[in-house]
């Protein structure tokens, strides 16, 4: 008896904002379809809709809204187009970096990178690393500092010598202002960091071991490129068009 007072004292009459607003409902979809996370969706309805409070949800409305499908608010088939294909929600929890792989000869340190690094005022300072896939398959990802923008590389192997290659020929293709310095992580796919910075004139900077963190930008979107190449992925099927139509698609979002 207890356990069902409890039950109908938590029911709420209110209704879902999203139910009650159709053209804010139609929006919400819209952006979702266009793979925008519900964060980003939540702060473009601020800015795009200032002066209309009627038009702004917050992000965990829109998850709520899209997990709890007893609500049908919002059609399942949404789900699809989160970063996350889980079903429910939970905490994330970062893991621990464990790298063994050896050291890197003349490793310039990131605590030797220039102040302005820092405060991502001067564009043109980047963070790199590889995202895997299948079958020792893997992307090169470039993350600029100060404006977010991403660009995705193939490469055929890991090895120093062909990620070096592909990196040198893409950054090159970038005007001077914009290549200042490149942060990376300790694996050994940069050992031949030198031959890099000959050939672009770019500086790497390594982050410290154990702190993949250091470079959060980079970190941060290959998370959200998991949405695109699931773990498990075989990355070698996809051509360097294929990658160009990712990053367009990532960097067109908020």
């Amino acid at each position: 008896m207890a356990d069902g007072h409890a039950w109908d004292s938590a029911l709420r009459p209110k209704k879902c904002l999203l139910a009650v607003n159709r053209k804010l409902r139609n929006i919400v979809a819209s952006k979702l379809i266009l793979d925008w996370s519900p964060e980003q969706i939540s702060g473009w309805l601020k800015t795009q809709y200032p002066d209309d409070e009627s038009l702004r949800v917050s992000h965990e409305t829109i998850y709520r809204s899209l997990f709890i499908q007893a609500r049908g608010v919002l059609k399942k088939e949404l789900l699809g187009h989160l970063r996350s294909k889980r079903r429910m929600r939970r905490s994330q929890h970062s893991g621990i970096y464990r790298d063994s792989r050896g050291q890197i000869v003349d490793a310039i340190s990131i605590r030797e990178r220039p102040a302005e690094v820092d405060d991502r005022a001067i564009p043109g300072h980047w963070e790199g690393d590889l995202l895997s896939g299948a079958k020792n398959s893997y992307i090169a990802t470039l993350v600029e500092r100060h404006s977010r923008f991403a660009m995705l590389i193939k490469v055929p192997s890991k090895e120093t010598e062909a990620v070096v290659a592909a990196l040198s020929q893409h950054v090159r293709k970038l005007p001077a202002t914009l290549r200042r310095s490149l942060t990376w992580d300790r694996g050994l796919e940069m050992a031949k960091h030198k031959d890099f910075t000959v050939a672009t004139d770019v500086q790497v900077h390594f982050c410290d071991p154990q702190s993949p963190w250091q470079r959060g930008s980079n970190e941060n979107t290959n998370g959200l490129l998991r949405q695109y190449f699931p773990s498990g992925t075989d990355l070698s099927g996809y051509t360097q068009a294929d990658l160009d139509k990712v990053a367009l698609r990532l960097n067109q979002r908020p």
